[in-house]
């Protein structure tokens, strides 16, 4: 709130009054008595005090707008208590800055983008379902670092840990099964380049997140001992097995009709990579089962976000303070003047 001369008609604007926040609210209860109290004393002296009766002409007598003016005192004292309680109410403006932080968690999503990630038992495929959930998963981190290791037949880091989410999310986006010439699902290449890049790492939480749908058939580095290698730099490993068994619609044939494979899964080693790491293993079977497992690891590998609130509060009740007394003097003026009524006491 911008500050004003405390003699700026701004201050009683209702925009400017709605703005601030009142320390004793209860003062208003009393604006609204205070005329009431003022007309039950004026019925009371009207009824109790004694009159002198005074005779007058009938022609003499009549409406005269100078009359009016005789109300001016009443007004101004009125006005005057009124600011003095709005004064009471204490108005002021509460500026409140919150600082969050935390230590955060490193993450590397490790995702297959072999040939049968193509399997369309996930809508519209595998992979797309799986970048679907990732990209989602990325959006409910804060300040935790996350890399990304793409494999098939080969393992290749596609980003490093990182926070700048936006980026991560277009590189995710951009995969495609185009990237890697080499065929086969090379899981253990793939757990050891992503080790690789969280071993120097000194966050107190290290997770690893593979998704895969097949066996390991590829690669130079057997998928237990790279395991074995990232239990020593205390990565956390979760699995997820995705994808159905049995005939699962792949592709069109010739007449633009839906093609059925064959489909079988060995889930075996994604268990006891799990185990190896001191993870989880999921399986996932649809994009449902995979949004909620992904929501699962989100759950459990949470930061504490711990938050530091500043208050800078500032009173204006002196603004409407100086107001009632500048209304209290002029009412102090008028009353020993010609305006006032001379016959009430």
């Amino acid at each position: 709130m911008e500050s004003n001369n405390w003699f700026s008609l701004d201050w009683f604007f209702p925009e400017r009054l709605k703005a601030f926040e009142y320390e004793f609210p209860m003062a208003f209860y009393a604006m609204i008595a205070l005329p009431i109290i003022y007309l039950l004393v004026e019925w009371l002296k009207s009824r109790f005090s004694p009159k002198v009766p005074v005779a007058f002409r009938g022609e003499g007598i009549g409406f005269q707008f100078s009359s009016i003016l005789r109300f001016i005192p009443l007004i101004l004292l009125l006005f005057s208590g009124l600011l003095m309680l709005l004064a009471l109410a204490r108005p002021q403006q509460t500026n409140e800055r919150v600082e969050q932080w935390t230590e955060g968690i490193d993450i590397m999503l490790v995702l297959d983008i072999s040939e049968s990630m193509k399997i369309q038992d996930f809508t519209p495929n595998r992979l797309e379902a799986a970048k679907q959930v990732a990209n989602d998963f990325i959006d409910g981190r804060f300040q935790d670092r996350i890399g990304l290791t793409i494999f098939s037949g080969e393992a290749y880091s596609l980003s490093p840990l990182t926070t700048d989410y936006k980026m991560l999310k277009n590189q995710i986006t951009d995969i495609d099964f185009k990237m890697m010439e080499a065929s086969g699902t090379a899981i253990g290449s793939a757990l050891a380049v992503g080790t690789n890049r969280m071993r120097e790492s000194d966050s107190k939480s290290k997770v690893l997140i593979l998704l895969s749908d097949g066996d390991n058939n590829a690669g130079n580095i057997d998928p237990e001992t790279a395991a074995k290698l990232a239990n020593a730099y205390d990565i956390k490993i979760y699995t997820i097995a995705i994808g159905k068994e049995g005939k699962v619609p792949y592709g069109k044939d010739f007449f633009g009709r839906t093609r059925y494979i064959e489909n079988s899964m060995d889930v075996t080693g994604l268990k006891q990579i799990a185990e190896i790491g001191e993870g989880k293993f999921y399986r996932a079977t649809d994009n449902q089962a995979l949004e909620e497992v992904f929501s699962i690891i989100d759950e459990y590998e949470k930061a504490e976000i711990k938050e530091t609130r500043y208050k800078d509060t500032k009173d204006y009740y002196d603004v409407y303070l100086k107001w009632a007394i500048v209304f209290f003097l002029l009412w102090m003026l008028t009353k020993s003047t010609y305006i006032s009524n001379v016959l009430v006491d």
